[in-house]
This record gives C-alpha cells, sequence and structure tokens, in this order.
C-alpha cells in the first residue's frame, strides 16, 4: 500500500518552528546563561539593528563576496561534477582531491589565504568556494554516475545520439541530486563567509557578531547570527523553487 503525500507540510513545518522559538524562549525566560537570550529580545534587537541600518550595510559587506563565491562554486562545481560523471579519466583525475577536500577541516585552511592573497575580498570569495565546491562536485558527480540503467538503454534502443543522451536523459534524471548537491553546498558557502569574517578580517555580519559578543550585547549578537541562517535558510527555498518550476515541473503542486 502506498503512502499518501501529506498535503499540510507548511503546518508541519510551522509547528516545527514554533516548538524551537518556545524552547528558546523559556529557556532565555528561565535565564539558564546570562550569555542566552529570550527570543523575544532577540527579535526586538533584530528590529532595531534592521531600523537603524546596522544589519542591512553589514549584509551589504557579506553579501558581495558570498555572492561571488556561490555563484563560480554553482557553474563551476556543476560543470565539472557533470564532466567527471561522463568521462572516467576525468573522475580518476580530479574526485580524489574533492574527496579529500569535503573530509578535511577546510577552517584550517583560511589563515593560508589570508597568507597568501591578504585579508581583501579573494580571500573570502576562496573561503566561500574551498566550503561550497566540494560538496556541489561530489554530487554532481554521484548524480550522473547514478542514472537508471533503464534510461540508457530507452536512449539507445531509439537510437539517440551521445548529445541526446546527455541532454534529454542523463540530466533530467541527475537534476534532483544535483540540486540536493547545490542546496548543501550553498549551506556551507554561508558557513564559509561567517568563518572568513570571523577569521580574516571582521567586516559585515561577522563584524556585528563578533563586536556585539565583545561588549556583551547578546540580544544583538544572537539577532546577527539568526539573520544570515535567515538568508542561508531563504536562499536554500529559493533554489528549490528554481528546481520545482524549472527542471521539475511536475513536482508542482497545484
Amino acid at each position: 500500500m502506498f503512502k499518501q503525500p501529506f498535503k499540510n507540510k507548511y503546518l508541519l513545518r510551522a509547528l516545527s518552528f514554533g516548538v524551537v522559538i518556545l524552547g528558546w524562549e523559556y529557556a532565555g525566560q528561565t535565564q539558564l546563561s546570562a550569555a542566552f537570550p529570550a527570543f523575544s529580545e532577540t527579535i526586538g534587537a533584530l528590529l532595531e539593528m534592521t531600523l537603524d541600518g546596522s544589519l542591512p550595510r553589514a549584509f551589504g559587506k557579506t553579501l558581495e563576496p558570498l555572492l561571488i563565491g556561490l555563484a563560480v562554486s554553482i557553474l563551476f562545481g556543476v560543470i565539472l561534477g557533470v564532466y567527471m560523471g561522463l568521462k572516467d579519466y576525468a573522475e580518476w583525475l580530479f574526485a580524489p582531491v574533492f574527496v579529500v577536500a569535503q573530509a578535511a577541516p577546510l577552517a584550517a585552511l583560511i589563515p593560508v589565504l589570508t597568507f597568501a592573497y591578504g585579508i581583501g575580498l579573494a580571500s573570502k570569495v576562496l573561503t566561500v568556494c574551498i566550503m561550497a565546491m566540494p560538496v556541489i562536485v561530489l554530487n554532481a558527480l554521484g548524480a550522473i554516475r547514478n542514472t537508471p540503467q533503464s534510461l540508457l538503454e530507452m536512449s539507445r534502443s531509439f537510437l539517440g545520439s551521445e548529445r541526446q543522451t546527455i541532454v534529454k536523459v542523463i540530466l533530467p534524471a541527475a537534476s534532483p541530486l544535483i540540486f540536493v548537491g547545490l542546496r548543501l553546498g550553498c549551506a556551507a558557502g554561508f558557513i564559509g563567509i561567517v568563518l572568513a569574517e570571523l577569521l580574516i578580517t571582521p567586516t559585515g555580519i561577522g563584524d556585528l557578531i563578533s563586536y556585539n559578543q565583545s561588549v556583551a550585547d547578546y540580544p544583538k549578537m544572537y539577532a546577527s547570527i539568526l539573520s544570515i541562517i535567515l538568508a542561508s535558510v531563504l536562499f536554500i527555498e529559493l533554489l528549490e523553487v528554481v528546481e520545482t518550476s524549472v527542471f521539475r515541473p511536475e513536482k508542482r503542486t497545484a
């Protein structure tokens, strides 16, 4: 017996967030720690920083290296991962590098990037890339390699050329896993930009976090953290909308 899809997914998401918010508020109100404010205090600080312009200015500085790094990672990561999936020699040549990069504590390389490229835009973009690209490349590789054999046999039986097989069979079949890699890679990219702003030079959201921590303004510190988390969630949701609308229209709900 097949399971029926649950139609009220947004209700479940709201309940999930509600439980977290209530737990956060309770922990803050009971003063488990002086450095842990209630959710209501954090939201108040978030609104205050938004209205006084400090949060928008910080995001302006954070988004430049983040968006450049994500664009480079998505473009070259998908292309390289697909190429590795289609060509055995490319997989043998490049895959070990990305496997090691994914397993290694890449945050430890940030001081090396700072030494090599300084404290400017380049080192921050590279930090985003080294955090995001291994995930995107390896997921794209796995997506191509796991194309159902029945689809490939069908393409051969209809005398499809290599180009037609790639464009009309392999890529559509691989798109779900590729987009999973994009979502995971972009989430890692957001982590990378925050690490860069905390460890390379205090700018943007990283500067707000470190400054408010230094002056013990914990509501604003948590508000800064919450803002970058929300931005990451919204960006990943946008990727899901693009996937559903463009690449998998059959998944759209009425």
